[in-house]
């Protein structure tokens, strides 16, 4: 295929226009990185950041579709690192975009999230030598039980129920049934929703795109013949001498100039671990652990400052986290509940258990088809250390009454302190189901028997009442506005803390963060909720 662009034949240069045109038809987007939903709420962290968001890209495809100067949009993929609902989150903005422009993807690496994302566009091209992997979604769990015990290292693990499986990786060798039935169901439902949506994108049947995988399209030639691609092209054959890369053209896209009045949604993030708090930020890429922490203190005083902003008519509430402390969580999920306008939550790649707690109580709610949700349940857990101790010479001694000590790791429960880790466990799961069932308007017993610590995918969570509509942060935005009755050009502003001035600047403070840093992330909390650990579809 060649690709007709104004002017004459592509050159492949980009940097000059052809004589007597002032402004370029074409426009160059390159697509590469992992794209989160938005940019880092704590300052140094915005600051230091060089990766480009859902947000920011969202603004600028906003923008190419209002310049009457120009005719098409060329997104060339490079090395992505997508979850399939920021993958979904992509498609939806070349989709709009391409209702008003002529929009290319050039895509040399296939892959299932990088044709998701690519196929909101009308077009999609691929050099001859193409990479294509389209194999469906799999997953895999590393069990770390036998090395454990082998280096003298037990690990309780009380939880409820059957499929609360976020501590089983520490303290089984092996996956169980219940763990392996509910990831399936979860990747069914994934590969489900990938049909569907790039059915829908490529105008072609489910039974067709289902085919792709199972019949082993294995190059660019065979794309092409099989409805994957619409051409198979070199890159310098897709531009033309009026085609011009992004940031050559920025000033040629005036931002908007919304007035400043009555009548905005206010926008608050829970990313990573839900811990009691101040939100911060963990440098090391250890299980559980690694990247950043929504503190409790942060967020509710994030959402107190939307609720008290008199030009502030909803509330949009991005969570991204597989969970965390019952108790920080219950603290977030009060102020939803109490919120006098309305509150839109929005689901990430992740928001289970915890995740899935904080939100309960939203006006609305979205999730990607991909998202992990769910998980309602509770565990408590920590290592035991009374072998490896034993081995190498340790020896803690105590005193005093064994139940303040019981959540040190130097020996195990007594049967009297297990007893009261399983009562507490169970009160946190009741007050769990109970904060559900008031927010969906379904009974205990209704939500009992979704909950179990079992994991659904969005698509499946929204046949089962736990959300209302798939989506994405666009999608959340929108309905806020609707909500409240505010035009869809109505600002949107990031809601932060007020707060004084802090002692330390923030690297300070998170140098000494990282210095006392604790493998396990929720201090001396020992009820959690807690999703099944990363779950990256591969």
């Amino acid at each position: 295929m060649n690709l007709q662009f104004p002017f004459g034949k592509a050159t492949g240069k980009t940097n000059d226009l052809p004589p007597g045109v002032s402004r370029p038809t074409w426009v160059v987007v390159d697509l590469r990185g992992e794209y989160p939903a938005r940019q880092p709420q704590q300052p140094l962290q915005a600051l230091l950041s060089r990766t480009e968001t859902l947000e920011a890209l969202e603004e600028r495809l906003e923008r190419l579709a209002r310049a009457e100067w120009l005719h098409g949009v060329l997104f060339r993929f490079g090395e992505l690192k997508l979850s399939a609902s920021t993958a979904r989150a992509i498609r939806g903005m070349l989709s709009r975009l391409a209702e008003k422009k002529r929009v290319v993807a050039y895509v040399p690496q296939l892959g299932m999230t990088t044709l998701l994302a690519a196929s909101g566009a009308g077009e999609i091209v691929a050099p001859e030598s193409a990479e294509v992997g389209l194999h469906g979604f799999g997953l895999e769990q590393l069990y770390l039980g036998d090395f454990l015990k082998k280096h003298g290292i037990g690990f309780e693990n009380l939880r409820i129920r059957e499929y609360k499986s976020a501590l089983t990786m520490f303290s089984e060798s092996s996956m169980d049934e219940a763990n392996r039935k509910q990831l399936q169901a979860y990747l069914d439902a994934c590969e489900n929703a990938w049909v569907r949506d790039v059915a829908q994108g490529r105008g072609l049947s489910d039974a067709q795109v289902r085919g792709w995988i199972e019949g082993g399209v294995t190059s660019a030639r065979q794309a092409l013949e099989a409805g994957i691609l619409t051409g198979v092209a070199y890159e310098d054959e897709l531009l033309g001498p009026a085609t011009q890369p992004l940031s050559a053209v920025l000033d040629l896209l005036m931002p908007d100039r919304t007035p400043k009045k009555a009548g905005r949604v206010a926008m608050v993030s829970i990313e990573g671990n839900i811990v009691t708090g101040q939100s911060r930020n963990n440098p090391l890429p250890l299980p559980l652990t690694g990247g950043p922490s929504a503190g409790a203190d942060t967020v509710v005083a994030a959402l107190r400052h939307a609720k008290e902003d008199k030009t502030t008519a909803a509330i949009v509430l991005y969570v991204n986290s597989g969970g965390g402390s019952a108790l920080a969580s219950d603290m977030i999920w009060r102020e939803v509940q109490t919120s006098d306008k309305p509150v839109v939550a929005v689901m990430g790649e992740f928001a289970a258990s915890g995740g899935y707690y904080v939100l309960a109580a939203a006006d609305r709610i979205i999730a990607s088809p991909y998202t992990v949700t769910g998980s309602i349940g509770v565990v408590a857990g920590r290592p035991i250390t009374e072998e490896f101790n034993r081995r190498h010479g340790l020896n803690p001694e105590q005193l005093g009454r064994e139940e303040a000590l019981m959540f040190r790791s130097s020996h195990p429960f007594t049967e009297r302190q297990r007893e009261q880790v399983r009562h507490m466990i169970a009160e946190t799961y009741d007050r769990f189901v109970d904060r559900v069932a008031q927010g969906r308007g379904l009974s205990t017993e209704e939500v009992d028997d979704l909950g179990r610590g079992r994991i659904w995918s969005g698509a499946d969570a929204l046949e089962r009442g736990l959300v209302d509509e798939l989506g994405d942060l666009h999608t959340a935005v929108q309905r806020a506005k609707e909500l409240a009755g505010l035009p869809y050009s109505a600002p949107v502003w990031n809601a932060a803390p007020k707060t004084r001035l802090p002692l330390l600047p923030e690297f300070a403070r998170e140098a000494q963060d990282a210095a006392s840093l604790k493998l396990w992330p929720f201090g001396d909390e020992a009820v959690l909720l807690l999703g099944s650990g990363e779950l990256r579809l591969r």
